[in-house]
């Protein structure tokens, strides 16, 4: 498959039934090259769903599902290993792949951990277990990367390092990122495009587009769009010249 204009996958009004329930229903998105898009919403908007309906794992959908490439990195929710076998982050690279030394080198230094490559999984912590995650599934340089919460386990300034990692491994694999977050403040500065999910799209633009948004203020609260506001007249400035940094 040929990537054409940039774009790796595009859902248009795609949704999926269960027990004649409509778990998420009438999304349309597109990932490019270099773009990070963020799925937000609460518990059981259809978050992971639509992940999974990107890449490919749900068939029987309504709507259709576009794909330009076949390199996907895929981070899971949840992973299920047991932690008393003896198994090492070099090991675990290789659990599901055929890949060089090189290759695993390269993936856990763009990710910060190479350092660890011969630890026992089981003495991660998990700021460092996410980023093995991680690791993993740019080992074989994916065009697109689809990460479900991958800042379990980790508290607020190591979420903020894992996220401004992600942003660092787009920039560095001009790969595009679908991401599900529970925390729209947390991916601001990193995220191109929001998806806001509550079983159907109920808005999305940039982040600050969303964080203004009745529906996006309606389900997360008026204090979760003031600490946007807030955020972005900090981080927002745009400054001329050296004159006008003087008088701000």
């Amino acid at each position: 498959m040929s990537i054409e204009n940039n774009i790796l996958v595009k859902l248009n009004e795609v949704g999926i039934k269960q027990n004649d329930k409509w778990l998420v229903k009438g999304v349309s998105l597109v990932v490019e090259k270099g773009k990070i898009v963020t799925l937000i919403g609460p518990n059981g908007s259809g978050k992971s769903t639509t992940a999974k309906i990107a890449l490919g794992i749900y068939k029987k959908i309504k709507g259709q599902v576009e794909k330009y490439t076949n390199k996907v990195g895929y981070v899971p929710q949840k992973i299920s290993i047991d932690w008393t076998l003896p198994l090492r982050v070099n090991d675990f690279m290789l659990l599901t792949e055929n890949l060089k030394d090189d290759a695993i080198n390269e993936a856990l230094s763009l990710t910060g951990v190479v350092h660890l490559k011969n630890k026992n999984l089981g003495n991660l912590s998990g700021g460092e277990f996410q980023r093995v995650l991680l690791a993993r599934a740019i080992s074989k340089k994916p065009d697109l990367l689809v990460l479900d919460e991958p800042v379990q386990g980790v508290d607020f300034t190591g979420e903020i390092a894992l996220y401004e990692l992600i942003k660092k491994i787009s920039d560095t694999l001009n790969c595009g990122i679908l991401l599900i977050s529970h925390d729209l403040h947390t991916v601001m500065s990193a995220t191109d495009h929001v998806v806001c999910l509550n079983g159907h799209v109920c808005c999305s633009g940039t982040p600050s587009d969303v964080a203004r948004n009745n529906e996006y203020k309606a389900l997360f609260g008026e204090q979760a769009s003031q600490t946007l506001s807030h955020y972005e007249h900090k981080h927002d400035h745009v400054h001329s010249n050296d004159e006008e940094l003087k008088k701000n």
